[in-house]
């Protein structure tokens, strides 16, 4: 993969990542020069780097005096800094001036900005209604919100007292908040009056009176006015009694307090998909996350007190979760609630050049879908500020780094980053003392001893295999919720390689120690017994014009297995021979014949999870006549219809 950037040696020089190695040489008698030596040694010292992550980080914590690493061989098993006692939100609020925190922008033009005073005097004053309301540690709070300040203060006012915080945006419908809410029975549940949306006014209350009918354990709902100065809570019915709104609840000059829990004290319940059935609660421990958004902030993203950073998320995706922690390393957070087209595709840009974003954070295929636009904010907004463009959800392809270096900005530190609400972070991610190289995430996350491993567990280099993780780290969850013997824990992860995470993904280690993903490990293609990365369809046939959108299976067929590729076209187009013929030869060009589908079919709409990834399993059920277990897993359930005894995938 050719080289498309490479940092400045000034800025090598300026980088939180080379201040972190001079520490690490000074206080440990190495000699560290560059990342691969310091990501051999933060592997080979695990106890001595996390140690060094801590210090450097200034993190605020009463360590004790017992082991760093209590069974440091045992995956899972082991414990971090077991003797540990802090504070999640005392870490995240520890400045306290008139810096701007938080900047709120909505697709309706608002703006609001939060000073770190500011901040600090709101959760102050929600903790001391959470307090009022009897949450103490251990118990769950809940949050149907949209990307507005409100969250995050109700968010860090919940980790403040040493309660445990779990978020869905509300456009996740009934279904989806009962299916994720119903297993974790929170005690108080703050919600908006509704959300705005590609210039809609959506409301909320009357799905959250809905809600509340089958949460028995919510005793108390904050309504947070934002279609509404003065919400009209009646329309809540028979949970009037429990709802207060925003403005009413706790006390104001209440005094901050933070309450110590230990390293492992569950900050959060995030879920997985929830496609193949009930979503999976997954518990994350407050050290753990702490420790790791901090490592990634401060040396992968180099993030300092002067940097803006925007990352285009909702409540219900952990890069929000990710995005909050920032607050930790004395940055302001720009946040966003709405479209990220409306009222056209150069919105996100807008505000980037408004705020002066120095790294704007966002998805793959937000950056597919404003490449077939007409808007390129090079040539449309002052730039000047940014420094670094985040892109996770998907695999960013190649011919994505072509597109930002082309059309974003050509001095830019593109960072592909790749890891999962499995463990609230990255296993790969961006290095801003390292070149960039096309297609490629540029190296493995520091303390991870990232792996691809064949279907034997042998390990591999330069071939395409599993992505795995061989030595424990801080922000493996606690657990699942609801499952006291860790049976489902260790069936997700540990199952497959004993005493291995497995996480999915289909993967393989570059020339350059970089990594690229293929797609997710369960949707790989086997036709003739050969596997095959989605991805690698989807980066051929989205760079062509005329197609929106791409999703590929593998269809039974004759005793093997047939590439099938359904694709949403641009409006407009039809999808005649000399179209179909344009895709194969486009996929055979860039990867093999065997890439080559047998079928290519046109569909309106292709389904996606809640959070916006495609679902290549659901489609492939459908294909195959078996029954998609959880619908109210997608955000577009109607859309599998469209793939549903299909008279082309019968012959």
């Amino acid at each position: 993969m050719s080289e498309l950037w490479r940092p400045s040696p000034t800025r090598i020089a300026d980088a939180n990542l080379t201040r972190f190695m001079a520490c690490v040489n000074a206080r440990r008698g190495t000699s560290l020069s560059d990342y691969g030596a310091l990501y051999a040694w933060s592997l080979s010292s695990p106890e001595a780097f996390w140690t060094e992550l801590a210090r450097f980080a200034d993190v605020r914590a009463e360590w004790g005096s017992g082991a760093v690493i209590e069974n440091p061989q045992a995956m899972p098993g082991a414990r971090f800094f077991p003797d540990a006692r802090l504070n999640f939100a005392a870490n995240l609020l520890r400045f306290e001036d008139e810096q701007p925190a938080l900047v709120f922008r909505s697709e309706r033009g608002a703006r609001r900005t939060l000073s770190y005073r500011e901040l600090r005097a709101e959760v102050a004053r929600v903790a001391a209604g959470l307090r009022e309301a009897g949450v103490v540690a251990g118990d769950r709070v809940a949050g149907f919100v949209p990307n507005v300040p409100e969250a995050a203060i109700a968010m860090l006012a919940t980790a403040s007292i040493g309660a445990t915080w779990s978020s869905c945006s509300p456009d996740f419908g009934v279904h989806g908040v009962l299916d994720r809410f119903g297993q974790i029975a929170p005690k108080v549940l703050f919600t908006a009056d509704g959300y705005f949306y590609a210039g809609k006014e959506l409301d909320s209350l009357t799905q959250v009176s809905q809600v509340l009918t089958r949460l028995p354990a919510v005793e108390h709902v904050v309504v947070i006015p934002y279609l509404h100065p003065r919400p009209q809570l009646a329309r809540l019915g028979a949970a009037l009694a429990r709802a207060r709104l925003w403005q009413n609840f706790g006390a104001r000059g209440a005094e901050l307090a933070f309450v110590p829990m230990p390293f492992n004290h569950p900050l959060c319940i995030l879920y997985s998909s929830g496609t193949t059935g009930v979503p999976k609660c997954i518990v994350h421990g407050a050290g753990g996350t702490l420790l790791q958004h901090q490592k990634e902030h401060l040396l992968h993203t180099d993030l300092k007190r002067s940097d803006r950073l925007f990352y285009f998320t909702t409540c219900g995706w952990m890069m929000w979760n990710w995005l909050i922690s920032a607050l930790a390393t004395g940055a302001t957070v720009v946040l966003y609630d709405g479209s990220p087209f409306h009222p056209n595709p150069g919105a996100l840009w807008r505000l980037a050049e408004e705020e002066r974003v120095t790294v704007f954070g966002t998805s793959a295929k937000y950056l597919s879908a404003l490449q077939k636009s007409d808007f390129v904010p090079a040539d449309a907004v002052d730039l000047t500020a940014l420094r670094t463009l985040l892109s996770t959800g998907s695999p960013l392809l190649p011919e994505g780094f072509d597109y930002v270096y082309r059309a974003v900005k050509a001095d830019l530190h593109l960072a592909s980053i790749s890891g999962g609400t499995d463990i609230v972070s990255c296993f790969a991610l961006g290095c801003p003392t390292r070149p960039v190289f096309r297609g490629e995430i540029q190296c493995r996350g520091l303390g991870m001893a990232v792996d691809i491993f064949d279907d034997d567990g042998r390990a591999l280099r330069g071939a395409r295999g599993e992505l795995v993780c061989t030595a424990p780290f801080p922000s493996m969850p606690v657990g699942f919720w609801n499952d006291p013997d860790g049976r489902k824990y260790n069936a997700a992860y540990f199952e497959r390689f004993a005493g291995v995470w497995h996480h999915g993904d289909y993967a393989a280690l570059t020339a350059h120690d970089g990594l690229v993903i293929y797609g997710r490990s369960d949707a790989v293609l086997n036709p003739g017994g050969v596997r095959i990365g989605t991805a690698e369809i989807y980066s051929a046939v989205e760079s062509l014009p005329q197609i929106a959108e791409t999703l590929a299976v593998g269809q039974d067929w004759n005793a093997d297995v047939r590439v099938v590729l359904f694709v949403r076209l641009q409006p407009g187009v039809e999808l005649d021979e000399p179209l179909q013929k344009q895709i194969r030869d486009t996929i055979r060009g860039h990867t093999t014949a065997r890439h080559v589908p047998a079928k290519v079919i046109a569909v309106p709409d292709i389904p996606r999870t809640l959070s916006g990834k495609i679902t290549e399993l659901a489609v492939r059920n459908v294909v195959h006549g078996l029954p998609v277990k959880n619908l109210d897993a997608l955000a577009n359930p109607g859309a599998l219809e469209h793939f549903r005894d299909l008279p082309d995938l019968q012959f």
